[in-house]
């Protein structure tokens, strides 16, 4: 059995390594930090292959799946975000973010696709986000668009496979903050009530072989998803503003130091 994750030089993709891992899976691990995906090797004791691709390209995605050959379990777990106003964001940045979080899992997701519903078996999870609930994220409006579009995908792809009666198991990870390197990227600080890199693997991977098809972690998070169904989207929008701004003036202040 083999594996592929992308994004697994750090937080949840490396974790998730390291738990299909020890279940005896091979690996095939994609990251643009070749030398990060080097160390995690070292530590596993299965067969893995490093493939280092910047997934923001779309012919990259394309060779990808021509080089890694068979597999039996994909994640899609690449992506980033950025902090701060729609208006005031770099569009580039804007569209690779695009790039990386929507139009290679779509495309990767498709591909793979086709092979396991050949096969009538296979797993693929996508690493979507708890802010994929919401109406809207202000300040992280592209982050939170894209996380939207990863679970509605997944969701509607997974009913036409039950619709088709096909084994093809698609799941979609919908974590709260999680304690990873997201924080420096993007801009934020949810240190202080981020759940462990290590819980949410262990939890996504158990979820995906049973065949859940949404996997939110923590209680907390489940709580909070259920008031999201039950409050009107402007309130949410409003919600979402007041907890990110403290955030900008903490990003404003360290960019002036």
């Amino acid at each position: 059995m083999r594996a592929l994750i992308t994004g697994a030089s750090s937080g949840i993709g490396r974790d998730m390594a390291r738990v299909l891992a020890a279940k005896g899976y091979d690996l095939v691990l994609v990251a643009r930090r070749r030398e990060r995906l080097e160390e995690l090797k070292k530590e596993l004791p299965v067969t893995v292959d490093i493939l280092s691709y910047d997934l923001g390209s779309s012919e990259n995605c394309y060779e990808l799946y021509r080089e890694a050959g068979e597999i039996d379990v994909l994640i899609n777990n690449a992506g980033f975000g950025a902090f701060g106003d729609f208006l005031e964001a770099d569009l580039e940045e804007d569209l690779q973010m695009l790039r990386v979080n929507c139009q290679a899992m779509h495309m990767l997701m498709k591909l793979y696709l086709h092979d396991f519903v050949k096969r009538d078996r296979g797993y693929i999870l996508n690493v979507a986000s708890a802010a994929a609930f919401m109406p809207g994220g202000p300040l992280l409006t592209v982050y939170y668009a894209t996380k939207a579009y990863i679970l509605n995908l997944t969701r509607g792809v997974r009913k036409e496979l039950k619709k088709q009666k096909s084994h093809v198991v698609v799941s979609a990870l919908c974590p709260g903050p999680v304690q990873t390197e997201f924080e420096a990227v993007a801009g934020v600080d949810f240190a202080s009530v981020g759940l462990k890199s290590e819980k949410v693997a262990r939890y996504a991977i158990s979820g995906l072989f049973r065949g859940k098809g949404v996997l939110v972690p923590g209680v907390i998070f489940k709580i909070a998803r259920f008031i999201t169904r039950l409050l009107p989207d402007c309130v949410m929008l409003s919600a979402a503003y007041i907890i990110q701004a403290p955030r900008r003036r903490r990003v404003e202040g360290k960019k002036h130091d």
